[in-house]
């Protein structure tokens, strides 16, 4: 029989990329859990799939190693660990010992060498062993006993994996990682040298450092791009080329004082776990450490709080009886609230079919009622209709006060559900005076995820149901209606169970700060109905247009692939980052701007266009290319595919609560990012067009935000500005060139543009520099007219800057706030990016609840009205209406009152109204 491998975990890894990956988790006492939890998920993992194996959890110790007085610079590159990551380690380790895994921590030393003694120890002894990491100059190591699993992507690498993974054998990784360096841990390499290069190098000389040092003469003579200057390229830097290979060479003499015979797993301390687990408020591991706890015969004192929550008992029904149904009914109209869910065939709610649905009235108690589950044996269920007519008249009483988890969906849903297949008569819920999801957002928008499972986790200390865990992964995945009610049922019933408690827990929050619990009630709130109706609505596409631009796309697209072909002198794969990174680089020898985290050069984007701005033609190809590929990809081609096929319309999802700042997004389809700076992309707007008889309006806010920052700066400058309809680019020009209005160029209003804008942005003198033209020096001088003219504007971000830093968050003209962690970062580049959040993210967020508080002002004008008009679309600070043309002229002076109105600041907000038979023209 095999003797079980040695499991070796590079705890230091996998901690930084638990707290990196995965979604932020924070106990009710604003703990930080997230990282904890991930390690502690994978450690669990391993431990069934190697139970009889000795285990050393490795962690990098406190301190300087060897390596920082190698190299001062040595992992210099790396930002210091954030606070919220720092404050898990200490219950990470707790953690890991009281589950009874071995943990080491070596001074001196780094994680990588304890784990290259012990495995190097081990493989000599005959022992096979496992070592569990992500990091990749642990390939150094393997060899015929040891092997590399990544536990979080599941992949796993012997000696032919590194082989066909690096292109090297693993014992030319240091010598691979010595050319090519690597940017995470600051080893500088040899510049230039990426990972192609330098496995054709080694593989080219047979050897490594040394043999390709003795052999630089046949360098030149290699299969590889841009060989003839390699030589001197590797001679100018041998120095640096062999300090890297110490400095990437994993120690595997490292004096320590256990052996393997010290790395038996140890018995849980199931004390310690109920303490740990309790302070982390992991519930469900909690409850399964008191679990195995007995069946151990131990005895575990349970903590106060932790012990009532355990015993718990949940009373889900599945109602498949009249009798059962009535109950429920009596109990639903006589609730003072009511947490509800629906269940469906899929998440498109225009085109989704209703399952059924589930309520809850008090905590702990739900009620599942199926309506259309058909798979083979499925028991009796209530007639779909009749139970939708005896729910419509409470679902539709705007008095009776409902609860969703976004409840947005569940409208639309219940909206499309055609009672007695008659498509008009569905259910216009009313009522809806909370949704968890945005009770969430609106108390922090950056805190965690907003989804039930994620927020049940952080304010209930609860494990929900998962889909998956009911329905199954991938290609052989179940849809709703094709799950057994037996498991539907409980599944559903805590949907709507959790959605009451965590609005019983949130609603307490958000009423101990009064500005919040408005801005959920007077702008959030009355929006979801609003969106439902736009969602709902759709907007006409004339999808033959689309298909016409989509060969015009795919033939300019030809061409410029034609002329990055002739400029790289061969043909490549456009798309293929290391196929362009050759190209780029090696062949034409293009500065690198920038490198990846694998330590490859970059061709991201911003790179790109840093390249073109700087006059490389090929680059400048590739932007075009890409900009073409993008628009072809995402609009031309995707649109007509997203037409839905029983109304013939587009329907965009908006989303509330994504954008930290308050500001909608969309999605199936974007429509926010579709360029209209392009001819291209403004022709994809020519597309969504008014049906016969009718006209697209489009009204837009003009410069909103630079008016809100008049009105908080109280700037006398701007304030004279915008209330006198002067045009504020020539204003500030005028200003800050000294020259008089009428004297203004085009040329000084477009840099007075880049001025304005570009100071609510936080923009530095070199990047307004760059912008409009002039050196740093001349940009400074500019800023610093500009702060000269406008005091206020100064004084506002000084202000901004002083309160966040004090505070912690910032706020809206309305009391949202957005919370800034980083605000006292000790790090200056994080402390930076906050303090420009911080003084944008008023500006921003008004615009965005000003927008949100006029579509609820022009939806009640409409709906009041009777006017045959309807809002299709939002777009950042427009709306656009489909209106019937005979009505277009007082539609046009009625939405520019009510939009103007909104609020009341003390500058003018001014609304643009466009009109044509298309959003382009209408724009």
């Amino acid at each position: 029989m095999s003797q079980a491998p040695l499991v070796l975990v590079d705890g230091s890894s996998y901690l930084y990329r638990a707290f990196h990956a995965l979604p932020p988790l924070t106990t009710s006492k604003g703990l930080p859990t997230g990282a904890v939890k991930g390690v502690l998920n994978m450690l669990k993992s391993l431990r069934k799939q190697y139970p009889d194996s000795p285990f050393a959890v490795v962690f990098d110790a406190k301190g300087g190693t060897f390596r920082d007085e190698m190299f001062a610079e040595y992992k210099a590159n790396r930002p210091s660990m954030p606070d919220d990551m720092r404050v898990q380690i200490e219950p990470l380790h707790q953690s890991v010992i009281a589950l009874g895994f071995p943990l080491l921590c070596v001074e001196g030393v780094e994680a990588d060498d304890v784990i290259g003694t012990l495995a190097r120890s081990s493989a000599a002894a005959d022992r096979p062993v496992v070592i569990s990491t992500g990091d990749k100059d642990m390939a150094q190591l393997v060899d015929g006993h040891i092997t590399l699993v990544n536990t979080m992507t599941g992949s796993a690498l012997d000696v032919e994996g590194v082989k066909e993974k690096f292109g090297v054998a693993p014992e030319q990784i240091i010598d691979y990682l010595a050319l090519m360096g690597d940017s995470s841990d600051n080893i500088p390499g040899v510049p230039g040298i990426g990972p192609k290069t330098a496995s054709g190098l080694l593989v080219g000389v047979n050897g490594g450092l040394t043999e390709l040092y003795a052999q630089l003469d046949i360098v030149p003579t290699l299969p590889i791009r841009g060989a003839k200057t390699l030589p001197a390229k590797l001679e100018e830097h041998k120095e640096m080329a062999f300090l890297s290979y110490q400095l990437a060479t994993i120690k595997i003499d490292v004096p320590l004082d256990i052996g393997l015979d010290d790395l038996q797993m140890g018995r849980p301390d199931h004390d310690k776990l109920a303490e740990l687990y309790t302070l982390l408020e992991f519930k469900s591991w909690f409850e399964e450490n008191q679990r195995d706890a007995k069946r151990s015969g131990q005895e575990v004192t349970v903590p106060v709080a932790e012990e009532a929550a355990v015993e718990t008992e949940l009373k889900y029904t599945t109602i498949l009886t009249q009798a059962d149904f009535d109950l429920w009914l009596k109990k639903l109209n006589d609730a003072k609230l009511i947490a509800f869910d629906t269940e469906t065939t899929g998440i498109d709610a225009q085109q989704a079919q209703l399952v059924g649905l589930s309520f809850a009235v008090q905590a702990n108690e739900a009620a599942y009622i199926p309506l259309t589950h058909s798979y083979m044996g499925v028991p009796d269920q209530l007639d779909r209709d009749t139970v939708l007519r005896a729910l419509k008249p409470i679902l539709e009483d705007p008095n009776k006060l409902k609860v969703g988890q976004h409840a947005k969906f569940d409208m639309n849903i219940l909206a499309n559900c055609a009672i007695g297949g008659d498509q008009n008569c569905g259910i216009t819920v009313q009522g809806i005076a909370f949704d968890t999801m945005l009770e969430s957002y609106v108390l922090d928008s950056t805190a965690t995820r907003h989804d039930m499972d994620s927020l049940a986790l952080k304010y209930l200390n609860h494990t929900t149901t998962s889909f998956q865990d009911i329905a199954g992964k991938g290609a052989k995945q179940l849809t709703f209606d094709q799950i057994s009610v037996e498991l539907a049922g409980p599944y559903a019933a805590e949907d709507a169970d959790v959605t009451l408690r965590l609005h019983q827990t949130l609603q307490e929050k958000l009423n101990a700060i009064p500005s919040l619990s408005k801005v959920l009630s007077e702008i959030e709130m009355p929006l979801v109905p609003v969106l439902a109706r736009i969602e709902r609505q759709g907007a006409l596409v004339d999808a033959n247009l689309l298909g016409i631009q989509s060969v015009e796309l795919g033939d300019k697209m030809v061409a410029l692939e034609r002329e990055a072909f002739a400029i790289a002198g061969e043909e490549f794969n456009l798309g293929s980052p290391k196929q362009l990174g050759v190209i780029l680089y090696e062949k034409l020898g293009l500065p690198i701007l920038s490198k990846t985290a694998k330590g490859q050069a970059s061709t991201a984007e911003a790179v790109l266009a840093e390249l073109a701005e700087q006059d490389y033609p090929l680059p400048k190809v590739l932007m075009q290319y890409r900009s073409m590929s993008k628009l072809k990809s995402t609009y031309t081609d995707r649109l007509p595919e997203q037409i839905n096929p029983r109304t013939g319309r587009i329907h965009t999802s908006y989303h509330q609560a994504v954008a930290a700042t308050g500001r909608l997004s969309s999605s199936d389809p974007n429509l926010q990012n579709i360029p209209i700076r392009t001819a291209e992309g403004r022709r994809i707007r020519q597309a969504f067009v008014a049906p016969k008889g009718y006209k697209l309006l489009a009204a837009d806010y003009s410069q909103i935000e630079l008016r809100i920052m008049a009105h908080l700066a109280k700037d006398e400058g701007l304030l004279h500005a915008f209330r006198n309809d002067l045009d504020v680019h020539k204003a500030t020009a005028a200003e800050v060139f000294g020259v008089e209005l009428a004297d203004v160029t085009t040329d000084q209003r477009r840099s007075a543009k880049a001025i304005n804008f570009g100071l609510i942005y936080g923009m530095s003198a070199f990047g307004l520099a760059k912008q409009i033209g002039v050196d740093r020096k001349q940009s400074q001088a500019y800023i610093d007219r500009y702060f000269a003219r406008y005091p206020g504007v100064l004084a506002y971000m000084e202000r901004t800057r002083t309160q966040a830093a004090e505070q912690g968050f910032v706020e809206t003209i309305f009391g949202r706030r957005l919370y800034l962690p980083e605000i006292n970062a000790k790090n200056p580049a994080l402390r930076k990016g906050a303090e420009r959040t911080a003084i944008n993210a008023p500006m921003q967020g008004t615009a965005a609840d000003i927008i949100k508080k006029a579509m609820v002002a022009v939806d009640n004008w409409l709906t009041s009205s009777g006017l045959d008009a309807k809002v299709i679309l939002q777009v950042h600070d427009e709306l656009v209406l489909e209106v019937r043309e005979d009505l277009v002229d007082q539609v046009r002076d009625e939405i520019r009152v009510h939009m103007s109105d909104a609020v009341k600041l003390d500058v003018p907000l001014l609304v643009e109204v466009g009109v044509g038979n298309n959003w382009d023209e209408a724009h």
